[in-house]
């Protein structure tokens, strides 16, 4: 089928323009070795290209990094918010165009890339209450005339690895929370859409940050070992799929680092016979094809308690999802490409094999092409009946828009289907049942739970992460839980005696 083309908003290149690291303050070509390439998902075309780190390179940011640690992290927390701040303003001043290079690079709407700089931007806000959430704890007379503190310090050198779908969200998640914590940050996006990493960095010297602090390296797997193996980085924050989160957690702890991995997700949304089913079938569209489906909390799998539920859901979903308007990014189109050819492929083989294994597909979108743009990576909504737990198209992460009902005849076997898959990211009941909902938030083994909210991605002041094969290491990310991520903990216990007249003592000292 093809759909009617829409107005392109975004940034537009007539040809590949050069996309440099950025290392101390400075825009970086690098050796010009080894070269990738930077598409228009929406028109398959060439629009940038980047050097690819080599051991090397990273060992130069490493460098600048640690040089500029010593002074950034005595900065004063409160100085160190006057830079979130101001970037803050920055952010929000100039988020169409930041929307805009999302958009260009990356192919959403440009009405999610800006939900996206909104989201990122929260986190920005959080960090600039460092100076409150840096404080410490203070107990006076632990024993007599002996006083115990604690603080959090900075751990030097860090650095996050971010996915292609939201390079500005991921990154706002993880840097601004580190820098503000003391640490000074390397960070390598993903080499399909990097250009929004280099705007941030420049609004970042633009609000007063100083050289070497945050730093930006462009490359593959040989980059993100090196990152891995660098001694002098200290902690790696990660965003992917779970076989590359598995990795990184394992090299990263091999080589002594602290590690946060987030991995994939396969997130249900159990609908119960009393739901308002008008009020799910609005959620599951916009979660299940936001974005094209590539979010790791969007909702793949509709669990449906009752046929009759899923009969209704299907009579009001099908129409709906063959009528999404494709195209490239503009205001009056629900759905963009995927962002490049290979993974619009690798979901097109998802769709076969589901098909293959016996799953009713209601609404293929395989066929969808976009008039003027056929050379863009575009695949339209697709809609699975009937699929069951041995599928592959159940097991795995599809990461495009593709939505799967799953038919279930009570409450405790949709939350067994829920407990039982490897994946915890995110989940969501639908329910107008306060005791059903209740029950649900207790038992459910997922890390993050929403009640009649379809994507329950929490507020900057909480923490983001999933459970089970979603999360490898002990921290989420952003929030509280960044906070203790980017910083270690020193406990201080002091006496100041008014004389040594006593000598040495040789004892264990006590409490008493």
């Amino acid at each position: 089928m093809s759909v009617p083309v829409q107005k392109l908003q975004g940034v537009v290149n007539t040809q590949p323009q050069r996309i440099p690291h950025y290392i101390n303050g400075q825009r970086v070509a690098g050796d010009g070795s080894e070269m990738g390439k930077v598409f228009n998902p929406a028109t398959g075309q060439q629009t940038g290209e980047l050097p690819m780190a080599t051991a090397a390179t990273v060992d130069l940011a490493v460098s600048a990094a640690r040089a500029a640690f010593p002074a950034w992290a005595a900065t004063p927390p409160v100085r160190r918010a006057k830079v979130m701040f101001k970037l803050r303003e920055l952010i929000e001043a100039n988020a169409d165009a930041l929307a805009a290079q999302l958009t260009a690079e990356h192919g959403k709407t440009h009405s999610d890339a800006l939900g996206e700089v909104a989201r990122g931007l929260e986190v920005v806000e959080f960090a600039c209450g460092i100076p409150h959430l840096l404080k410490g704890e203070f107990t006076e007379n632990v024993g007599s005339a002996i006083d115990a503190c604690s603080v959090r310090q900075p751990l030097g050198v860090v650095a996050g690895i971010t996915p292609f779908n939201f390079p500005a969200m991921v990154p706002l998640w993880m840097f601004p929370i580190a820098i503000a914590c003391g640490n000074c940050f390397i960070l390598k996006p993903s080499e399909r859409d990097p250009s929004a990493s280099l705007m941030l960095a420049d609004w970042l010297k633009q609000a007063g940050l100083p050289d070497g602090v945050f730093n930006v390296v462009h490359g593959d797997k040989r980059a993100v070992d090196a990152i891995l193996e660098h001694p002098e980085i200290n902690a790696v924050s990660f965003v992917g799929s779970t076989p590359i989160a598995k990795y990184i957690y394992e090299t990263g702890c091999r080589h002594g680092k602290r590690v946060q991995a987030l991995g994939g997700a396969k997130n249900h949304m159990v609908i119960m016979p009393d739901a308002d089913l008008d009020q799910a079938a609005d959620a599951l569209m916009g979660a299940g094809y936001g974005s094209a489906g590539e979010r790791c909390m969007a909702i793949s799998v509709a669990v449906a308690v009752g046929d009759e539920v899923a009969d209704q859901l299907i009579a009001r979903l099908a129409p709906r999802v063959r009528a999404l308007k494709i195209g490239p990014g503009g205001e009056d189109v629900d759905m963009g490409p995927l962002i490049t050819d290979i993974h619009r492929d690798r979901v097109r083989g998802y769709v076969d094999s589901g098909v293959a294994e016996g799953a009713e597909l209601v609404v293929d979108g395989r066929g969808v092409q976009v008039k003027g743009h056929e050379s863009g990576f575009f695949l339209g909504g697709c809609l699975f009946d009937k699929v069951q737990p041995d599928m592959r198209v159940y097991k795995e992460e599809i990461f495009g828009p593709v939505l799967q009902i799953m038919r279930v005849a009570s409450y405790e076997e949709a939350l067994t289907r829920v407990n039982a898959h490897e994946y915890g990211n995110g989940t969501a009941l639908f329910t107008r049942d306060g005791d059903a909902a209740r029950d649900f938030v207790q038992r459910v083994q997922v890390g993050m739970v929403g009640i009649n909210v379809p994507i329950p991605v929490p507020a900057a002041f909480h923490s983001f992460g999933g459970w089970k094969a979603s999360l490898f290491g002990d921290h989420h990310v952003y929030g509280p839980e960044g906070v203790r991520f980017y910083t270690k903990l020193k406990a201080v216990t002091s006496r100041w005696p008014t004389s040594i007249r006593a000598g040495a003592q040789f004892v264990m000292p006590t409490n008493g």
